[in-house]
């Protein structure tokens, strides 16, 4: 197959993997198969174009003078300032440096521990708390739930991060109920990668937590999905149903992001807290970690997650890097496709850990994956080789104990 650069952008050539030709955005080369994407008359894309727009139409300044009247609004009022959820990854780490060193905040760093955590992320998390001096909770779900929900959403959405979209989301909610702190802060607004929302402030609520968060799979869905092979805990699901609106009413909570106050800028980030805060980078299947290796170094199955969203959609974590790089002037629309071409449609070798978490075959898998895949787009399962393993990968979990 050819993988030279074409001629003419707006067509993604069916790479590795791919059967097919995909259209595109001429301008950052994300196929038509991207969440929420659409193309305007010269075939540029919804998300270039509101990239733009917040450049150069949303007052900053501004923006940021309202933040600061909503942190001296509750600055001092209860024993935290603000909840922070965190992961560990470059966009939280930035957000909690940024609230502490330059708002002088006294927050409550929030983390849901998915199971996953890498033996690099836990070193940066251990460095950034104690240089940042912040107190820090941290919760672990039940991993044997956790794996059952993990095969059930696969199955019913062709996504297996149910309990991490929901958890990461719902959980700081019900400690801000709990430590009675109604400011939350996120970093990373949505509007950087999707057009889920528009150029306004883009509330982390409930909205939003039912809008796409949960994949339409609420906790006593999942519940009752699983009851039937699983010695369920009712219990157990509460850190993934998103709190009473009664109760964060009464609280007067407010749920924000970071970046709808501030200009977002990844890679500047990124270099921030490796310069101050001795935060490191690491390998992450299938991305080139020269690039990237500052991007979802978080959890052991980003991998296969990247290799599902390829088979369903046609582009893994490198084309939506890439074109974030395009849109910030950072990169070439030709240099984006061919650092896709290169690295996208790889299988990762953490696969077979995540089919023994599961109880699945590859062929079981690769026929779920299928039921998913949006048209038109049509993945070729048999021609797709494995990626380099990932230097941890023997510290990693082994579990194939039977669900």
């Amino acid at each position: 197959m050819n993988h030279e650069v074409p001629v003419t952008l707006g067509v993604r050539k069916g790479f590795r993997g791919c059967s097919v030709d995909l259209r595109a955005c001429t301008r950052c080369g994300l196929p038509e198969t991207y969440e929420t994407i659409e193309f305007d008359a010269h075939g540029v894309c919804n998300i270039c174009n509101s990239h733009s727009s917040r450049r150069s139409k949303i007052d900053w300044a501004s923006k940021e003078a309202e933040f600061v009247s909503l942190l001296d609004e509750h600055r001092g009022r209860q024993a935290y300032d603000a909840i922070v959820p965190f992961s560990g990854g470059k966009d939280s780490t930035f957000t909690l440096y940024h609230l502490v060193t330059k708002y002088k905040l006294k927050p409550l760093v929030v983390q849901f521990d998915h199971g996953f955590m890498r033996p690099k992320l836990r070193e940066n998390n251990e460095r950034t708390f104690r240089r940042l001096g912040v107190e820090v909770h941290t919760f672990r779900p039940n991993w044997k739930l956790v794996r059952r929900v993990m095969l059930e959403s696969l199955i019913r959405r062709g996504d297996f991060c149910w309990h991490c979209h929901t958890g990461i989301f719902a959980y700081p909610m019900w400690v801000a109920l709990k430590e009675q702190v109604p400011l939350v802060i996120w970093g990373e607004p949505s509007t950087e990668y999707t057009a889920y929302f528009g150029e306004g402030e883009e509330s982390v609520d409930e909205e939003r937590f039912n809008r796409f968060t949960n994949l339409g799979i609420t906790a006593e869905d999942m519940a009752t999905m699983i009851e039937a092979d699983f010695d369920l805990d009712e219990r157990d699901m509460k850190p993934f149903t998103y709190p009473p609106r009664d109760l964060l009413r009464d609280l007067e909570c407010r749920s924000v992001c970071l970046g709808s106050y501030i200009p977002w800028d990844t890679t500047s980030q990124s270099q921030l807290i490796q310069r101050e805060l001795g935060w490191e980078t690491d390998h992450v299947e299938g991305m080139p970690p020269d690039l990237y290796g500052f991007e979802k170094i978080e959890c052991w199955m980003q991998g296969v997650r990247d290799y599902v969203k390829f088979l369903k959609r046609g582009y893994s974590r490198v084309s939506q890097m890439a074109a974030l790089d395009v849109r910030n002037g950072r990169m070439t629309s030709s240099d984006a496709y061919a650092l896709v071409a290169a690295h996208d449609g790889r299988k990762p070798p953490s696969l077979p850990i995540f089919l023994e978490y599961v109880g699945l075959t590859e062929e079981e898998f690769n026929s779920i994956v299928a039921m998913n895949v949006v048209s038109p787009h049509e993945p070729d399962f048999g021609s797709i080789a494995f990626a380099e393993p990932m230097p941890d990968m023997d510290a990693w979990i082994r579990d194939s104990s039977p669900l």
